[in-house]
This record gives C-alpha cells, structure tokens and sequence, in this order.
C-alpha cells in the first residue's frame, strides 16, 4: 500500500496505513472488502446510499456481521432518505430484520452542511471520501487517531439528525 505511515511517535499502532485513491467502483469494493474484517460496529454516514447498499452480496455481509454478536450494530446517517425505500429495499428488509441492530437516521437542517461522506469500521479502519461530489477518498487501516477524528465528526452529525426512521412498510 503506497502512503502506508509508521509509528512515529503519533500514536499510531506500528502497521498504519493510509492510502488516497480515486473512483467510486474501488471504495464500493473497499467496504465490500471491509465488512467482513468488521467485529463489531460499522458506522455510515452520506448524503445517499449508492446502490451498492442494496446489491445482495452486501446485504449478506452486513447480515453475517449482525448475527456473529447481540453487540454489532450497522448505523447509518443521510442527508436524504426519501428514496430508500424505493432503491433500498434489501437494506430496510435488514433493518427491519435486525431492528435492535440496524439505525438509520437522517440529519436535520444543522447537519446538511457536512459534505464529506466516511465509512467507519469498528475503531481502526475507515473510507473517507473528501466530497460527496468528488471521487477523491482515503483508506486507513489499523489508524485509530483517524478513526477516532472520524466517530467524532460522526457522532456531531448524529447529534443533528432526527430520529430513527420507522422501516416498516408504512412508515417509509
């Protein structure tokens, strides 16, 4: 991996790595890769979820993960949900599927400012693209102070978003 940073003193762990890259196709590989590394928690945020979040082989990765522990959680966070239910209907299956498991929330007006879409795997890993209108992101691994600025951002965001979407039928 090119960019791959060493423990130098910045309270890395010793196998750090952080890698740019550009396309879309290889971060939708990247989480497809990733979820299966996942332990526990895999934190999302967007403006909306590609289409990749309802191609089957994903949805049973985030199964799989949801059943190896009563802990594991899928949290999700939009900008815009109106069109899940029409473009995601396996992932709201899973959510209604995994209820106590599987949050996804939209944020309010406050939040709609925040322009750079992450993926957080557990406390270490993460995909972080710089713009949701730009295909320019980065890959840590094994980058907990990355990770922690990230689930920090996240949970700011989390608090300017509404409640968790009801994934019944009618509720979407």
């Amino acid at each position: 991996m090119n960019g791959t940073a060493g423990n130098s003193g910045s309270g890395k762990l010793p196998n750090t790595s952080y890698r740019r890259f550009e396309g879309m196709r290889e971060y939708e590989a990247l989480i497809d890769e990733m979820i299966p590394q996942t332990q526990q928690v895999i934190r999302v945020f967007d403006r909306t979820l590609s289409r990749d979040w309802n191609r089957s082989g994903r949805i049973e990765l985030l199964r799989q993960l949801l059943r190896k522990g009563r802990e594991n959680r899928l949290y999700i966070i939009l900008h815009d949900c109106s069109k899940l239910s029409a473009e995601q209907p396996r992932l709201l299956d899973l959510a209604r599927q995994f209820g106590h498991a599987c949050v996804i929330r939209e944020t309010l007006k406050q939040a709609k400012s925040a322009y750079d879409p992450f993926v957080l795997f557990d406390g270490s890993h993460y995909l972080h693209r710089f713009h949701y209108n730009h295909l320019r992101a980065a890959q840590g691994l094994h980058d907990v102070v990355g990770n922690r600025q990230l689930f920090e951002r996240f949970g700011e965001i989390s608090e300017y978003s509404g409640s968790p979407i009801a994934t019944s039928t009618s509720g979407l």
